[in-house]
């Protein structure tokens, strides 16, 4: 066995690729690609001939700082992704600046715009003194922990709960570890964005790729500058915008607008009571593909959308899939909403900032609608039992009808301005091992109360209609509350 040191990313993956296809040792394969040019290589292979895979072998470490938390969230939105962001649970974010659109700039609808994080950022800081001083009385420092140990528990604690004040306008800091197809990926993805801040993430990645990394390390470790060449400079030149990522959606929404006009499915008013999750039954795979299109597109239950499209003729299906299909190029992976198929489609309503840490799963497909305040927003139990939840309702209340009227003039600052505390609809789709996993981790004792409930109650939709698969899932009752030992 033989372990290397790191190389540059494009260098490490071209050695490997040539090593899976020469006799040569992985030493000559090193030698011999140090000795030669990698453009022409991975012009051929990668992009010409297709072979993704040798992009897998190559990997880089990226950190973003001061970034909005919805530029984190659309950043950490690929399937094989490992990253870490700047905890809201750890870190106080009373003093972080946000982010503000170039378009808004200089505009009376700054100053609303900013009037609006201000005054969340106000009750931020005001509710988390009283909140602690509570929790501190309820719960007194057990003797086997230190002060120190205790006072970090009873801050994050705190910071659980004020946390449904941050918008997504709030600026935190990413780091991620990813294989260069994995960036390649992104860049693309993020180059297609309709949001400008997203496409000046791609430009800047573009750029880190073509300038050698910072070796911070190597210097205070006294070693050589090394690994001075670019990170990748081929992929960073090829990655460009995509027309079918850039205008799929667009076409979807408005398509969905006009295909679903008549039915009620565009007025909140039509849906129901929302359940924080619903378990859709086994359907045929077309309708699923058709309804998960549409649901992308608007802010209707899963349920609704699929009930209007079982009634639709197959023509009216074939017209859905083909304006997801008609601007797709030979080279183009489908959209997510294709990713069709799997057992449990789990349809949940639930705060931003727990769905945040849903977010996190790779292993099941997600499909998240838009960022919006008509769902209304959660409320911490916590706060009705410390005596706080008036004056976070009442602040709450004031920012959704503010933002309701910044959104007539800028949806984009709207979408910047809204806390983590109002409602996000999401599909989660997923075979039974992943249902298993995430009701077993994410209602333990230790999680935040908001997905406890959500895992609590996918074990219990899982177990109604599938009794002996429940009965196999462990899962902890959110109503079961741990000591404060963390």
């Amino acid at each position: 066995m033989i372990a290397l040191a790191p190389m540059p990313p494009e260098k490490s993956a071209y050695a490997l690729a040539r090593y899976s296809r020469s006799p040569d040792s992985i030493e000559e394969s090193i030698k011999w690609v140090h000795g030669h040019s990698s453009e022409k290589f991975w012009e051929q292979f990668y992009f010409d001939y297709g072979h993704g895979s040798i992009a897998d072998l190559g990997h880089v470490i990226i950190c973003f700082e001061q970034i909005s938390e919805l530029a984190a969230i659309r950043l950490e939105d690929e399937p094989v992704w490992d990253g870490q962001a700047k905890s809201s649970r750890y870190q106080n974010f009373a003093s972080t600046s946000w982010f503000v659109p170039d378009t808004i700039r200089g505009q009376e609808t700054e100053a609303t715009y900013l009037g609006i994080l201000r005054s969340l950022a106000t009750v931020y800081r005001a509710l988390h003194d009283p909140l602690s001083q509570f929790l501190t009385e309820r719960e007194p420092r057990p003797e086997h922990m230190t002060p120190a140990a205790y006072q970090r528990a009873i801050t994050a604690r705190a910071f659980d709960v004020t946390r449904y004040l941050l918008p997504l306008a709030a600026q935190t800091n990413v780091g991620q570890v990813v294989s260069i197809r994995t960036l390649e990926k992104q860049i693309t993805r993020l180059l297609s964005s309709q949001l400008p801040e997203l496409r000046l993430l791609g430009e800047e990645l573009q750029e880190a790729c073509r300038k050698a990394p910072v070796n911070l390390w190597g210097e205070l470790s006294g070693q050589a500058a090394g690994l001075g060449e670019p990170m990748a400079p081929t992929l960073a030149r090829y990655a460009k915008p995509n027309v079918y990522q850039a205008e799929v959606y667009s076409d979807l929404a408005r398509y969905a607008k006009e295909a679903l006009k008549g039915t009620g499915l565009d007025q909140p008013t039509a849906w129901g009571a929302a359940e924080p999750v619903d378990l859709i039954e086994p359907h045929h795979p077309l309708d699923e593909v058709v309804a998960t299109l549409l649901y992308r597109a608007s802010q209707a239950p899963y349920r609704k959308i699929l009930a209007v499209v079982r009634d639709w003729t197959e023509k009216q299906k074939q017209d859905t899939i083909e304006i997801a299909f008609q601007k797709r190029g030979p080279h183009d992976e489908l959209i997510k909403e294709f990713r069709s198929g799997y057992a449990f489609v789990f349809d949940v309503m639930m705060d931003i900032g727990g769905w945040r840490d849903m977010h996190r799963h790779r292993r099941c497909q997600q499909v998240q609608q838009n960022f919006t305040t008509v769902h209304g927003f959660e409320t911490p139990p916590i706060l009705a039992e410390a005596g706080l939840d008036h004056e976070y309702r009442k602040a709450m209340g004031h920012v959704k009808s503010d933002i309701e009227q910044l959104r007539k003039s800028s949806q984009e600052a709207a979408m910047y301005a809204i806390p983590f505390g109002f409602s996000v609809r999401c599909l989660f789709k997923m075979d039974y091992a992943e249902a298993e996993y995430i009701a077993k981790l994410r209602s333990g004792v230790k999680g935040h109360w908001s997905y406890r409930t959500i895992a609590w109650l996918m074990k219990q939709k899982l177990t109604e209609r599938y009794p002996i698969l429940g009965a196999r899932m462990q899962a902890t009752p959110p109503d079961v509350q741990d000591a404060l030992t963390r």
